[in-house]
């Protein structure tokens, strides 16, 4: 995962856009920046920077971001493993699947 995909990545989990800014500062944003020591992440709010980590590689940088925001998914309920219907009519629970942003869905 590197700083161009993470973004996509976010969006197939149902993370709004608007939550995120890559390669630069924005008010109320989760942001991923370059340094010059590598990758800096954080929330941005009212001119200061909260919970704000570093990283030398643009890959950990990257899932650590997707990895806070995909569990803020999780606690609100909106991602997880989801029902399927079956066959039979009945309600059970689906496999868990792997999607990747811009790849056309495959069958099982």
């Amino acid at each position: 995962m590197n700083a161009e995909s993470v973004q996509g990545w976010l969006l197939a989990v149902g993370v709004p856009a608007e939550v995120v800014s890559i390669g630069a500062e924005a008010e109320h944003k989760w942001c991923l920046l370059p340094t010059e020591e590598g990758f800096e992440v954080f929330w941005r709010e009212q001119g200061n920077r909260y919970d704000w980590a570093a990283f030398t590689s643009e890959d950990v940088a990257c899932h650590y971001l997707f990895g806070r925001l995909v569990w803020a998914q999780v606690v609100r309920g909106a991602v997880g493993v989801l029902p399927q219907a079956a066959k039979t009519g009945t309600t059970e629970a689906a496999e868990p699947t792997t999607a990747v942003p811009g790849a056309a869905p495959t069958e099982a």
